[in-house]
């Protein structure tokens, strides 16, 4: 599951909404729906997103949240580490190899040592 697919179905379970009377109102499929919350397919595009903002009544703020919880789910993320420290791309091939292998403290850690590092 993607981080904007766990807040989609949050909201849906907030707001006592199934996936199938969702995808009718958004005019998408059920199973593409489904597949979106679960990270099987790609990012949404901004259209949907602002559907579903709509739909969930979201302003503001929050319809930045989700926005920028679409832009960070892509499931299949390729790293271009050309031109960079032989260390980032060892960083990036570790990684690959061994994210299915951490547990969710050690993501967590790894999430927040990386956000820390952002520019403002």
């Amino acid at each position: 599951m993607t981080p904007f697919g766990r807040k989609v179905r949050e909201l849906r379970r907030e707001k006592g909404v199934t996936l199938k009377d969702m995808a009718a109102a958004l005019h998408v499929s059920s199973a593409y729906l489904s597949a979106l919350e679960h990270g099987k397919r790609g990012r949404p595009t901004p259209m949907l997103i602002h559907q579903i903002c709509g739909y969930f009544n979201i302003i503001w703020d929050d319809a930045e949240e989700l926005s920028k919880l679409a832009d960070l789910s892509h499931p299949k993320v390729t790293i271009d580490t050309s031109g960079l420290q032989p260390a980032a791309t060892e960083l990036a091939n570790l990684l690959s190899r061994k994210i299915a292998q951490l547990k969710e403290e050690e993501l967590v850690s790894l999430l927040s040592q990386i956000r820390d590092a952002e520019p403002e």
